[in-house]
């Protein structure tokens, strides 16, 4: 998992970045690496057929594949912006900025949105750019497009809105945190009124009309004898049920806010580092051993937890009817019993790692992989 220092000057962050990467690598060596668990042949109990597919370039970022409606708005690394017909595959208009993209993409179905390597913010209208700007430190989560504003929040814990016609900033905010950050992309989303928003570990509630704090609530407590012990970040995606926001702390906890009133409901122990996904019962999340973990959402009590998928880099789930679609390492969807984590069915794509946390768009199962697959599936 990539990490920085924050707050440091622009031009140290890539030697930074390389340094903590090179550490991880260390740590998590091939050599050291537990065999992944063996995949038994399985019957399918449930059907679902590929309805289309289609080919960009390598996704190598922290994407956010976006959902209007039947619209699928997404972007490569190399700079390719596109939107898509969720039901089809027809491909809706592309743009290719020429510059690396570090992320995206947020939408609102009209004005989408990614931030490139160079940190420039950049919007999009039917492909056509409409207006760029500067941003003061890179970006890793995809920005929020609401309200007719795009909402952005920088490594430097900057919180920042625009005007999502013209580009001029309304208002921005820094605020204090933690000396790292993760190189992922983290919680941003609208609940009601209120600009909810990962701060190091803790949720927060801002006012979207000028940015001042309404609540803070802490999902997990960091700890540890260094700065890398104790990086606790808040991941995406997100479960969310009405008022209620789930959301996992960096290898430390998962737990559920009101994002009304902004109080802690529960919190509990886990180790995992992509989001979650639920419904008004259940909060569902991968381990980074690849366990597969229910909760029950209202207290946080573990309702099960499966091993059948250990040590295959899994994606953040997505529950979608009975079951719940994970991705892995080895480009494999696994669809499992939101029951019980059985095994329902296994699909393959294209042997490359899932590389954004699949998602449903008008009825239609979408994801993506490393090396630039696009998949639509429909259960039948």
């Amino acid at each position: 998992m990539n990490m920085m220092k924050m707050p440091l000057q622009q031009a140290l962050w890539p030697f930074i970045a390389a340094f903590f990467v090179a550490i991880l690598t260390a740590c998590s060596s091939t050599s050291e690496r537990p065999k992944p668990t063996e995949l038994p042949a399985l019957t399918s109990l449930i059907s679902v057929r590929q309805a289309w597919s289609m080919r960009v370039g390598e996704i190598a970022f922290p994407l956010t594949v976006n959902v209007t409606g039947d619209k699928l708005t997404l972007a490569d690394s190399a700079g390719a912006v596109m939107a898509f017909n969720s039901r089809t595959g027809k491909e809706l208009w592309r743009r290719q900025l020429g510059q690396g993209i570090s992320a995206g993409v947020g939408s609102d179905g009209t004005v989408a949105t990614v931030v490139t390597k160079t940190n420039d913010l950049v919007a999009l209208e039917d492909g056509a750019e409409i207006w760029r700007n500067k941003l003061s430190a890179q970006t890793y989560t995809a920005p929020l497009v609401a309200g007719g504003r795009v909402f952005v929040v920088t490594a430097d814990r900057t919180v920042s809105a625009y005007d999502g016609k013209t580009g001029r900033r309304l208002w921005t905010q820094q605020r204090p945190g933690e000396p790292l950050v993760l190189k992922q992309g983290g919680v941003l989303l609208a609940v009601g009124d209120t600009l909810v928003l990962g701060q190091g570990a803790r949720l927060v509630g801002l006012n979207p009309g000028n940015g001042t704090t309404r609540w803070e609530a802490p999902v997990a407590s960091p700890r540890g004898t260094n700065d890398v012990e104790r990086l606790a970040d808040l991941v995406g995606r997100v479960s969310r049920h009405g008022d209620v926001v789930c959301a996992r702390a960096f290898q430390a906890n998962v737990g559920c806010v009101n994002a009304v009133r902004g109080n802690l409901l529960w919190s509990q122990p886990a180790n995992g580092a992509e989001g979650l996904h639920g419904d008004a019962e259940r909060v569902f999340g991968t381990e980074a051993d690849g366990r597969v973990i229910a909760w029950n959402r209202q207290d946080g009590q573990k309702l099960w937890t499966s091993e059948r998928l250990q040590y295959r880099t899994l994606s953040a789930p997505l529950l979608l009817g009975r079951s719940i679609v994970i991705g892995d390492g080895n480009g494999l969807l696994h669809f499992l019993s939101r029951e019980d984590g059985s095994p329902l069915n296994r699909l393959a794509t294209d042997g490359s790692a899932i590389s954004a946390a699949p998602v449903l768009a008008d009825g239609t199962l979408v994801v993506t992989t490393r090396n630039g697959g696009v998949f639509g599936f429909v259960p039948d």
